[in-house]
Formats: structure tokens, sequence, C-alpha cells
């Protein structure tokens, strides 16, 4: 009687199939932190950009000299956010006292994690006194045309 060493093709296949089962854990674990990393350089972006209009406009009683392009290029920021949509800043037509921020070009799921976050700096999470994230936002649209907008000001 001969005794052969090595693995059978059942051994083999039962350790493929659980290098998958733990590859495809790891995709999903990998494309949630992307997801998380994106929404929080959404953040930090939103959070640069409003530092940085009440800089540039500390001296004035109002926003409305504000052009979003000049801030643009103050600050050396891309208008493009992470998920290939744009930002855009704006004066509050029915208040120069404020401006908004808005972030565009979002899926729905991105849209709605947007307008979930709070917001704290913003008008409306302060009007709310904190029951609203204060953003609005339209996130029903085909995917990559749904926008949040945030106020910020008086």
């Amino acid at each position: 009687m001969t005794h052969e060493s090595g693995r059978s093709m059942i051994e083999m296949l039962g350790v493929l199939a659980i290098m998958g089962v733990i590859t495809v854990g790891a995709i999903g674990m990998i494309s949630a932190a992307m997801r998380t990393q994106k929404l929080t350089a959404i953040n930090d972006e939103v959070v640069q950009m409003v530092t940085m209009v009440r800089n540039l406009h500390s001296e004035y009683d109002d926003f409305s000299n504000m052009d979003g392009k000049t801030v643009f290029a103050a600050i050396g920021m891309s208008q493009q956010h992470p998920y290939g949509g744009t930002y855009e800043l704006s004066v509050n037509p029915s208040n120069p006292r404020q401006f908004i921020v808005g972030i565009n070009g979002l899926d729905r799921s991105e849209c709605e994690s947007l307008l979930a976050k709070a917001w704290s700096d913003s008008v409306g999470y302060i009007e709310s006194e904190g029951k609203s994230g204060g953003a609005t936002g339209n996130c029903v649209g085909v995917n990559g045309t749904n926008s949040v907008q945030i106020i910020y000001g008086e």
C-alpha cells in the first residue's frame, strides 16, 4: 500500500470557499470605509469654505458682494467634491446676511446622508435648536442629480 501526501480536491475547494467569504466581507468593509471617508472629506471642505467666507467678508455687513469663484480661488480649493459633483457658494436671495453652500451631483444615498447630518453652525440647525440637521435638498432625482443646500449666516 502506498501513502500519498498532499491535499484532496475537496479540501482545496473548502479553502477557496472560505477565502471567497473573507474576500466578500473585506470588500464590503472597504466600501463602507471609503464612503465614510468621502462624507468626512465633504464635511471638512464645507467647514473650510464657511470659515473662509466668514473671514473674507468679516468687514462687511452682509454677503451681497460674495463671489463663489473668488472664494474657491482664495482658499485654493476645487469646486469638485469627492463624489464627482460640485460645490456652489451663493448669497441667499431672501437675506443678504446669509450665504448658501450647495453640494450638487449626488446619488440618493449620499444626499440622504448629508441631509441627515447635523450641520451644527447652520441657520437651520440653530433655529430648530438642534432638532433639524440644518440642510435642505432634493434626494429623489436620478442618481448624480441630487443636491443639498446649507444656509449659514444670521
